[in-house]
């Protein structure tokens, strides 16, 4: 094992598949972003300068020439940066890549990874702040995976890059880029649909997504120290979504509370609330709480910025309310 910074692990997995497989194409290598890890990334075009097609700036282009690759042998990576770029696309992730499977009843597949860097960032304001992640869910025929951690990272992307038939948004929260972890010297991909317990307990299970699982984490330090046993569990990937996994941790805690960085209302939150309580309300001793962003643009000042943010502080109240605790 090695600790690795969450974008050296992605930067890992990337060389990895273009050593792997020599029908892995890269249409632009910013998947830094304009973070300070954006330098880690420069290994790939120090390697593999002759395997990356940078593009201007016409996401609804490059995207598309990216989907064509994919429908004729390729597989392409795509590095659209912000995630709000990617509504420059939407027609052809949305409605030629998600589709081009069902449409061509299973003759043409679109084995194509769409990276993207959303979240709030600190003064990305309303808009290149978005939390994208609900609304892709909300297409048929996408893969979402939202790894939270450096090896999470590295594993999913080998999945989606070398293996998945199938189009794939790749969501990194932009403050992830510096979480340490730690990373197999040899690691195998991670399977799609297989979540993970990042923490186990008993009381409550804590259901958090990308950058809300390192704020589970801290908020199940807190309330141990109170005697609350909290259980974090990290689906990993949201679709295809892994509800075995969630509904058996909450028939075990009988309580839960669901959390993303994205708006509630249609939200990632709301769909696992939805889960549970359709297919786990027998296990429930108290109503679902959902943390996240409230149906608001995400502004540019700190402290509203900071309002809005599903923190920590904010897990640890909800944990407490469906635990029927409050502190002073």
């Amino acid at each position: 094992m090695k600790e690795m910074i969450y974008a050296d692990a992605l930067a890992l997995a990337i060389c990895e598949a273009l050593d792997a497989d020599p029908t892995v194409t890269l249409i632009n290598a910013s998947y830094g972003g304009l973070t300070p890890q954006r330098a880690c990334y420069n290994v790939i075009r120090e390697r593999f300068a002759d395997r990356i097609v940078d593009s201007p700036i016409a996401e609804l282009g490059f995207c598309g020439i990216a989907v064509g690759a994919a429908m004729t042998g390729l597989r392409p990576i795509v590095g659209i940066s912000t995630g709000a770029f990617s509504f420059e696309a939407w027609p052809q992730i949305i409605n030629e890549a998600a589709v081009a499977c069902y449409g061509s009843a299973g003759q043409v597949t679109a084995p194509v990874v769409f990276h993207m860097l959303t979240g709030i960032r600190g003064a990305g304001a309303v808009q290149h702040s978005h939390a994208t992640q609900a609304m892709f869910c909300n297409a048929p025929g996408l893969q979402v995976v939202m790894p939270s951690s450096p090896a999470d990272a590295r594993g999913l992307m080998l999945t989606c890059a070398l293996h998945s038939k199938n189009p794939t948004v790749f969501i990194d929260h932009q403050r992830l880029q510096a979480t340490k972890g730690m990373v197999a010297e040899k690691i195998t991909p991670i399977p799609l649909g297989v979540a993970e317990v990042k923490r186990a307990g008993k009381d409550v299970t804590l259901v958090a997504v990308g950058i809300m699982v390192s704020r589970a984490l801290e908020a199940a330090e807190i309330l141990a120290k109170e005697g609350i046993s909290v259980e974090v569990v990290d689906p990993r990937t949201l679709v295809p979504l892994d509800k075995e996994t969630i509904l058996a941790s909450v028939a075990k805690t009988g309580r839960a509370v669901v959390t993303d960085e994205s708006q509630l209302t249609c939200g990632v939150a709301a769909e696992l609330a939805a889960v549970i309580v359709e297919e786990g309300f027998h296990s429930l001793k108290a109503p679902i709480r959902r943390v996240g962003i409230p149906n608001v643009p995400v502004p540019c000042h700190q402290d509203e910025e900071d309002f809005i943010t599903p923190t920590t502080d904010k897990l640890v109240e909800a944990v407490r309310a469906v635990c029927g605790k409050t502190v002073n």
